[in-house]
């Protein structure tokens, strides 16, 4: 599993080790031990999966404490530009994102801490988008980010005629309004 930082702190690109043949292919996932090694000590309670067509853009969402929310997310088929914008309020990075293409043919997963707001934006026809949390969703808590914020300035490599959002994903406050992020 080989860790790659991005240039905000905190979040990880993870490329699995895949060992392929003509059956087909195996990769470890997940890895507790080589995770803590890289610094991430996350203790894993939910994992969620969903399915989506092209143009669906789910986010930018986030929970307030306490029930805020480490993430390690992957796409099993068909990919994604996700997205993790830094909420942190003393953060050097505040209001910056980091935007990877994961898919199920890179393999490629991304680890983002608490303290971010996510989204992805479907590139393929399909994709099934899978995610491990640190912590329960919690439906009062929830919050989100308006995904077209001009600050956040985020290419959603989606033509906007193609945008496909819940109505829930279009009433989100611009990053301006919302509040920060802080570490207690």
């Amino acid at each position: 599993m080989k860790m790659i930082e991005t240039e905000i702190n905190g979040v990880f690109i993870i490329e699995p080790k895949v060992f392929g043949d003509a059956r087909g292919y195996f990769f470890e996932s997940w890895s507790e031990s080589k995770l803590a090694n890289a610094g991430v000590n996350c203790r894993f309670v939910q994992d969620n999966e969903s399915k989506s067509s092209y143009g669906v853009l789910r986010g930018l969402h986030y929970q307030a404490a306490p029930y805020t929310q480490a993430k390690l997310v992957r796409v099993i088929s068909g990919a994604v530009l996700d997205v993790a914008v830094d909420i942190r309020k003393n953060s050097p990075t505040f209001g910056q994102h980091v935007a990877v293409e994961l898919s199920g043919e890179n393999k490629r997963q991304l680890f983002i801490p608490r303290g971010f707001a996510h989204g992805f934006a479907v590139l393929s026809e399909e994709a099934i988008f899978a995610y491990k949390c640190d912590n329960i969703y919690m439906p009062s808590a929830e919050r989100g980010i308006a995904f077209n914020d001009p600050v956040l300035n985020i290419d959603w490599r989606i033509n906007p005629e193609k945008w496909n959002l819940s109505a829930k994903d279009t009433q989100h406050p611009s990053f301006a309004e919302i509040e920060p992020w802080e570490e207690k």
